[in-house]
């Protein structure tokens, strides 16, 4: 279990990093094309702009995200309330995906196998973490 909950942990927190320099910082219009299936040159100059503002900020809070975990990985794994914010941020994002899987429609296969691979991460990371014992310290 050790294994997997770290596996998880990093993959994704590896992705969220990496995703959100890339996105914010370097090539974000790449990611239309790929992850989005959208061409954006055939968006008005300023509605490309715009969009390409937003993404970025949403790309940097990804990455702010992701050097917060790594930065506070003992915590995480160590303090009720860390963890605690960890999943719900993690859990958020998922949560995000399926509300828009159900309202919005069905994602591209590479949207929905993020869906899914990070419900497991979530799941593993949620047990691991009930079994760390870091629970068992909280006064009721």
């Amino acid at each position: 279990m050790r294994f997997l909950n770290y596996f998880f942990f990093y993959t994704y927190i590896g992705l969220v990093v990496l995703a959100g320099f890339w996105g914010a910082f370097l090539l974000p219009w790449m990611d239309f094309p790929y992850l989005m299936e959208m061409d954006l040159s055939t968006l008005p100059e300023h509605v490309k702009i715009n969009l390409l503002s937003q993404y970025r900020f949403l790309r940097a809070l990804e990455l702010g995200f992701g050097l917060f975990s790594l930065l506070f990985i003992k915590e995480i794994f160590n303090n009720v309330k860390f963890n605690k914010l960890f999943l719900t941020i993690m859990g958020m994002g998922i949560l995000a995906r399926l509300v828009s899987w159900l309202v919005d429609g069905t994602p591209n296969l590479l949207l929905l196998f993020f869906f899914a691979y990070e419900a497991v991460g979530w799941f593993i990371i949620m047990v691991y973490s009930r079994k760390l014992g870091i629970y068992h310290d909280i006064k009721r």
